[in-house]
């Protein structure tokens, strides 16, 4: 996925507001009503220390207030470490934090101390993102489309098989996209098949993936990607209801991810 920007960031109060109406809409659940749910956690009073890191491309500016505010908005009690890198980490693990958040340029990870827990962003996104996907409580099938399928689609599409979907997937890469009909057991998509689906989960970071053949009117797409991959005559063609912010969604699954008991 592509590394965000300060301009990604911006407005991120207004974003998670958007998103969360659309996602209570289309499934009945908000963002913390499925996070609930899907990892079956609730923050109680856990201490999120988040550290600045310097390495590759720099501290992108704005990213740990933004952290702060979505530990906070979510329950947790959270700090930013006023050092970066080890000197952060010895800070948190000083200060007491139950949660660990940190992110260079390769991975971004929240680890819990106390259960040994940890998650990567580009799984927990792919797993949040999915799920909403396919709790669509429209949809008319079982069909679920998977747009991409790198590390946040790879493992969307393993947690869409888990949860008995049908998962057809599409991928330039073909590389990556028998890797995962071999391991997962996913369909291939053929737009030459003309099957449209009702509930698309995108994971790419390009803009246009998704075509008229691919959909049906009045479906849901769930995105993490940057851009969008959803083109905005197309989705106002066919009415489609578009979940998509850049952060958000992705860290609260990592912060109720966590939660869970070290082996689950």
């Amino acid at each position: 996925m592509a590394l965000l920007t300060p301009q990604d960031l911006e407005n991120l109060s207004t974003q998670l507001e958007e998103n969360d109406e659309i996602i209570k809409r289309v499934t009945g659940l908000d963002i913390r009503g499925i996070c609930e749910d899907l990892y079956g956690t609730k923050p109680d009073s856990q201490k999120v220390g988040i550290i600045p890191i310097t390495s590759g491309n720099g501290i992108i500016s704005t990213f740990t207030s933004s952290l702060l505010f979505i530990v906070e908005y979510f329950g947790f009690e959270g700090f930013v470490t006023e050092h970066p890198d080890v000197t952060g980490y010895y800070e948190a693990v000083s200060q007491g934090a139950d949660i660990i958040m940190m992110a260079d340029d390769h991975i971004f990870t929240a680890h819990n101390l106390r259960n040994e827990k940890i998650v990567s962003n580009h799984v927990a996104t792919g797993v949040i993102y999915a799920d909403i996907a396919s709790r669509f409580t429209e949809a008319n099938s079982k069909d679920i489309l998977v747009i991409g399928l790198g590390r946040v689609g790879y493992a969307g599409a393993s947690h869409l098989m888990k949860k008995g979907f049908n998962v057809y997937a599409c991928d330039p890469n073909r590389e990556f996209l028998q890797k995962a009909v071999g391991e997962l057991g996913i369909k291939p998509y053929c737009s030459d098949d003309r099957k449209k689906f009702s509930m698309v989960f995108e994971a790419t970071p390009n803009a246009d993936t998704i075509s008229e053949g691919m959909i049906e009117e009045r479906c849901l797409v769930s995105t993490p990607g940057i851009p969008c991959g959803l083109p905005p005559e197309i989705g106002k063609k066919y009415r489609v209801d578009l979940v998509m912010e850049p952060l958000v969604i992705g860290v609260a699954s990592m912060l109720y991810s966590v939660l869970q008991n070290g082996n689950s």
